[in-house]
């Protein structure tokens, strides 16, 4: 098969196209024909080192949406013929989605919503079960005021609209050129960061008390507002707490802190049943007409993929971006 394999760590130049065995299909597995895979920040990391990657020459990739060709013994609920999408590799002891085939954990993925083009489905896994299981952690309900930081960012679109699903008023943190983004997403209020004060669009929003539930979808230096923005009592849920923080905003306010690493079931292995239930209940929501993803406009290709690393680092991208494969 061709993929895009990584030879050494560095720049989308030490991507190369190349024949690579197919893998074989084992027990407990799935083997897809990969129709689409889309390119996430965290691939960007692995492929300039970030420590959780597959061992060189590694295929990249996590997303992916496809059609099962072949099941492994024990595979019960997949079938050659169904397609399916899922958060299935790219990391230690996974291959890659960047690439025309995968074999992938069958508790990893899971039937496609039907209402989606394999390319728009591809952009969901990864930003969909993070943003459920912060939303999860949180224990977001109807009665709850919800300010999403990174609205119209990958993680952040969908959170606004899992939020919105459960019932809760939603706020969202954008720049001003996201503002009918997040609103047409069914965010209630969009509050432009660069020009408001947390304090200013706290006391507007909510009358100086502070959100139940702050989501943080940017993490490090924006935990501090995060704890600021946040009722005595609250709870805040953060993509990333890799930095150092003065803590005592959460003890004066009793908040607790929820980090959720999604990708952590698949690099230690409990947990991955949940990334195929969270897959399903997502499809359900997007086939109701309550969940859609943001893709950007830009096509890519297996042959163009460091095309796509590119356009993720440059900061253009409006919404997910995705390779077409096959």
């Amino acid at each position: 098969m061709r993929a895009q394999v990584l030879t050494e760590f560095g720049g989308p130049e030490r991507l190369e196209l190349r024949d690579v065995p197919r893998p074989e299909v084992r027990p407990g597995t799935v083997l897809v024909r990969i129709a689409a895979a889309a390119v996430n920040q965290v691939d960007l990391k692995i492929r300039e080192g970030l420590p959780i990657g597959p061992a060189l020459p590694a295929i990249l990739g996590a997303d992916l949406a496809g059609t099962v060709e072949a099941v492994g013994d024990g595979v019960t609920d997949l079938r050659p013929g169904d397609e399916v999408y899922g958060c299935a590799g790219g990391v230690r002891g996974h291959g890659g989605t960047l690439a025309e085939w995968i074999v992938a954990d069958a508790r990893l993925v899971a039937p496609k919503p039907q209402s989606l083009s394999m390319r728009d489905a591809a952009a969901l896994p990864l930003v969909a079960i993070t943003a459920w299981e912060a939303l999860e952690r949180a224990q977001v309900s109807a009665r709850d005021h919800v300010l999403v930081h990174g609205g119209a960012g990958g993680v952040g679109h969908v959170g606004v609209q899992l939020a919105k699903a459960r019932g809760a008023r939603v706020a969202a943190t954008v720049g001003a050129e996201d503002a009918d983004v997040v609103r047409e997403l069914g965010a209630d209020e969009a509050v432009l960061f660069r020009e408001e004060a947390v304090a200013d669009y706290v006391g507007r929003l909510t009358q100086g008390r502070g959100f139940d539930v702050v989501f943080d979808t940017i993490g490090g230096p924006n935990l501090a507002p995060s704890f600021a923005a946040a009722a005595s009592g609250g709870r805040v849920a953060t993509t990333n707490a890799r930095t150092t923080a003065d803590l005592s905003p959460l003890h004066a306010k009793a908040l607790s802190l929820h980090v959720v690493f999604m990708l952590l079931p698949m690099l230690e292995g409990p947990g991955r049943e949940a990334h195929g239930r969270i897959l399903r209940e997502v499809a359900a929501l997007v086939d109701a007409g309550r969940l859609r993803p943001l893709v950007d406009p830009a096509r890519f290709t297996l042959e163009t993929a460091p095309d796509a690393h590119r356009h993720l680092a440059s900061g253009a991208a409006r919404g997910k971006v995705v390779v077409e494969i096959g």
